[in-house]
């Protein structure tokens, strides 16, 4: 079997709504210029396989493109030995960043997918075989209100924060759903927190017991979150901004995190999560995948490489996204009571509609996150457009401790 064709299918996405209102986009709100790259690889067998790529979709998708020539006439049953070729043959643009490892996520996903549907078998059966049949995800919450209509919905765990008053918001929503389900808090910029800031506040959510802190400094300053995971006494989780194993070696094997959250869409595909978590293992660390932004086909990866390895914590999800979300796979995996059931079909076992795709075109991919209103940047600053800033107000931007 040899791969014949690639190609490539862009789309709009656009912000999740707002659970508090009436299902119309988050004002101000960085994802509303979202986009989501899905890349199909066909064969001469007539098995085509599917993928995901994220970091940059519109950028990336020009990588996928320049990268097709290498992949024409290669046995899709290669993996290792293809994934090995399209690093070396990008080396020569500088290190492998999201673009590239993006784009190699892509396609290293759809080669998982062709392979698993020619041997009639489900990808995590390839990984290694089942260690769960079922997920357990947690969903977002900034509200109290948000939060108990998710464990109304039998979900156990929330993810709440920003750098707006964090502490106050974990304090209320811990009220409100009790000390039974979990709650993790997202302190990701911009801007990003000092580091003592971020220890500071660290320190206030200590009472909460968390289930983890998750990037509480900017992600390109190890030594900072060597300092935060030194003084405060919360699980830290980090990851996520970074791409292929090489990307989170460091923090890993200096155990400066606690929980590792590879992007399921520019990790550089599950040959690569399935060689991050091996080396997470070995250190104690747990994995629990980035896929919160990303699209379904992403979050099916997700699933197949936590039902196969023995440190999988938790899967992200967002629980109440975008119509086209569901209106787009074929089939959408529902969450039961907190949980989402490990497909058993071949392959990834998913495909998309491409005319959905089709009916929802790309028109830009970067903006501002946030408004001058929301808080995120001292009074006056917002036009400053800084990437770490010093709570001064600390009083009032954090919260009285």
């Amino acid at each position: 079997m040899k791969i014949t064709e690639v190609k490539t299918f862009l789309m709009m996405a656009g912000a999740p709504p707002d659970s508090d209102g009436d299902g119309t986009p988050r004002a101000g709100h960085s994802w509303t210029t979202r986009n989501w790259l899905f890349v199909k690889v066909y064969t001469d067998g007539g098995i085509t396989g599917i993928g995901e790529c994220s970091g940059w979709p519109r950028v990336i998708e020009t990588a996928v493109k320049d990268i097709t020539p290498l992949l024409i006439g290669e046995d899709p049953a290669d993996i290792e030995r293809i994934w090995q070729k399209l690093l070396v043959s990008t080396m020569g643009n500088g290190m492998t960043g999201v673009v590239g490892s993006g784009a190699m996520n892509g396609v290293d996903m759809a080669l998982w997918d062709i392979k698993g549907k020619a041997l009639n078998t489900p990808v995590w059966n390839l990984l290694g075989g089942k260690m769960r049949d079922k997920i357990r995800m947690y969903g977002h919450a900034k509200s109290p209100e948000q939060a108990l209509k998710l464990k109304e919905m039998g979900i156990t765990a929330v993810k709440t924060g920003g750098v707006v008053n964090p502490v106050d918001q974990v304090e209320e929503i811990r009220k409100a759903v009790g000390d039974e389900m979990d709650i993790m808090v997202d302190a990701h910029g911009p801007p990003w927190f000092t580091t003592k800031d971020a220890i500071m506040v660290g320190k206030s959510l200590e009472q909460f017991n968390l289930l983890f802190y998750e990037d509480p400094v900017a992600p390109e300053n190890i030594e900072a979150l060597a300092r935060v995971q030194d003084n405060v006494d919360i699980p830290i989780a980090a990851g996520e901004r970074h791409s292929h194993i090489w990307g989170v070696k460091e923090i890993i094997e200096r155990e400066i995190v606690d929980v590792i959250q590879p992007d399921t869409g520019r990790i550089g595909g599950i040959s690569q999560m399935k060689k991050l978590a091996a080396l997470a293992e070995a250190h104690g660390i747990m994995v629990a995948p980035h896929s919160g932004s990303l699209g379904p086909i992403a979050e099916y990866a997700a699933i197949h490489v936590l039902a196969a390895i023995p440190n999988g914590l938790i899967l992200e999800r967002v629980e109440f996204d975008v119509p086209v979300r569901y209106e787009l796979v074929l089939p959408h995996i529902p969450t039961v009571d907190g949980y989402v059931q490990v497909p058993d079909r071949p392959g990834l076992g998913v495909d998309i509609d491409e005319d959905v795709v089709a009916a929802h075109p790309s028109h830009g991919n970067t903006t501002l996150p946030g408004t001058p209103e929301d808080g995120a940047y001292e009074a006056g600053t917002f036009d400053e457009h800084l990437y770490i800033q010093q709570r001064f107000r600390r009083q009032r931007t954090m919260r009285k401790i």
